[in-house]
């Protein structure tokens, strides 16, 4: 009897074949997804926060009701689980992040009115009750991601999807070799040959379409002030970001060891105060920061690997967006000078990173292939 393509790929051996049908696929997009998700997210919480301060807190109703805006959180977030729902498409999925992580933003920065009897927005450990759930959706996701290898079932997977993408909507040029990267990947670790090349057909010849993503990205790119653009502002960049979080290693670690500190002299006045659970958070912040970050701009200068840049890109994310959420609960706007020093280390690191992956083989590209 004549073996069909279908039968190489799911009759290899029964225990086997049971296996690989219990296992989960993981979605080469999902990371990026989430850590957008969680990006528009936050965004949202910090302008919110700064809108209602400005406006001395309006409120959306009259006398005897108040429409939260927790609401409009709900309905954005229903409103990206039926996008995905409804429609195929890049396009509608990233529609659905936005939507999602504004709604969720939303429903998030209300949380202090969740966990207390009278409904208090101010409730001060509600940025740490923030602050801990975006690090565990970000742990999680990374977790997951760096759990294992992509294996060939899930490379092929994740290439046919991009291929229905386009028979859905055309295909831009950079998600088009995007699957054939993944489609190299699971050649290269013995996946069925006809399967490869029959998807390998489709995404060569789905039909072009613009990448107003990717178009988006390379405008705001293009955008950033030259000096930011630069590689010699990387280094440079990241030393202050690393310094800074070391800064508040050690005040928290005195705050810690000593309850707090008063020290006054003629000349010099020293004033730690006693760690708070914010403060806390903030300290955990600085060691995640300094962890990531020291080694990879140590290693900058040491090697060619993508890594230090992928590493210092992950301790920018953490010491920009997740310390201005407890930061600006704290000390209000003048968070948004922290948050700015951390945005430009990013904005650099993250053009950096996307001009040496560009540079790279696609060989190299195949190899550095993750989900």
């Amino acid at each position: 009897m004549a073996t069909t393509p279908v039968d190489r790929t799911g009759t290899a051996d029964g225990e086997g074949a049971r296996r690989r049908g219990r296992s989960v696929v993981r979605s080469a997009h999902g990371t990026s997804a989430v850590e957008s998700f969680v990006i528009v997210a936050v965004a949202t919480i910090l302008i919110t926060r700064g809108y209602l301060e400005l406006m001395d807190y309006p409120q959306v109703g009259n006398g005897t009701l108040h429409i939260a805006h927790a609401l409009w959180g709900g309905a954005g977030m229903m409103a990206a689980l039926v996008t995905g729902w409804l429609f195929l498409g890049f396009g509608a999925r990233v529609v659905a992040v936005v939507l999602g992580g504004v709604g969720f933003g939303l429903f998030l920065d209300e949380v202090g009115k969740f966990v207390t009897r009278d409904n208090d927005y101010f409730y001060g450990p509600a940025a740490e009750i923030m602050y801990v759930t975006v690090v565990l959706v970000l742990v999680a996701t990374r977790l997951l991601r760096d759990s294992a290898e992509p294996t060939p079932r899930e490379c092929l997977a994740n290439a046919a999807a991009i291929a229905a993408d386009g028979v859905a909507g055309g295909l831009p040029a950079h998600r088009r070799e995007k699957g054939l990267e993944l489609l190299d990947r699971a050649r290269q670790a013995g996946a069925d040959p006809d399967v490869v090349a029959g998807l390998e057909v489709l995404l060569r010849r789905s039909a072009p379409a613009s990448a107003s993503a990717a178009g988006l990205r390379g405008h705001l790119r293009r955008r950033l002030p030259r000096w930011v653009r630069s590689p010699r502002w990387v280094p440079v960049l990241a030393w202050l970001m690393v310094i800074s979080a070391i800064l508040g290693v050690v005040g928290g670690a005195v705050a810690l060891a000593t309850g707090g500190v008063d020290v006054a002299t003629d000349d010099l006045e020293v004033t730690v105060e006693r760690m708070t659970v914010s403060g806390g958070i903030l300290w955990i912040t600085a060691c995640l920061t300094v962890a990531l970050g020291l080694p990879a701009v140590i290693a900058l200068h040491r090697t060619d690997a993508l890594w230090p840049l992928r590493w210092l890109r992950v301790a920018a994310s953490i010491y920009a967006l997740l310390g201005a959420l407890v930061d600006f609960a704290q000390i209000g706007f003048a968070a948004l000078s922290n948050l700015a020093i951390g945005l430009i280390t990013l904005a650099a690191i993250s053009h950096r990173l996307a001009v040496r992956t560009a540079e790279g083989s696609a060989r190299t590209r195949s190899d550095a292939v993750r989900l």
